[in-house]
């Protein structure tokens, strides 16, 4: 459960929501006037959220290219990815072997 402070107790108590942070893991807002300022996190928490916003965008990345290749596809469906894979180390290997 996040807790919520104004700025003053912020500032006052800082050390205290230092510590509540890392030993909670919750997030702490602090208000100016009423209105959400900023927040603190421990640094675990903060990596965490870090990681699983760039796991989300290679998401986000992988899907749009997956739907522009199917896209110019016209309606031909995308092979597996193991098929595709197996093509490209056949013509490497052929690659290979027409050097020697």
């Amino acid at each position: 459960m996040e807790r919520v402070v104004s700025a003053t107790e912020a500032r006052i108590r800082f050390g205290e929501l230092m510590r509540q942070a890392v030993e909670t893991r919750g997030a702490i807002v602090v208000e100016r006037g009423g209105k959400p300022h900023v927040v603190v996190l421990s640094v675990e928490e903060y990596q965490r959220l870090l990681k699983r916003e760039r796991q989300g965008e290679w998401k986000e990345l992988v899907q749009g290219a997956r739907a522009q290749i199917e896209a110019d596809l016209g309606g031909r469906t995308l092979p597996p990815p193991e098929e595709i894979l197996a093509q490209a180390r056949e013509g490497r290997d052929e690659q290979l072997l027409a050097m020697r």
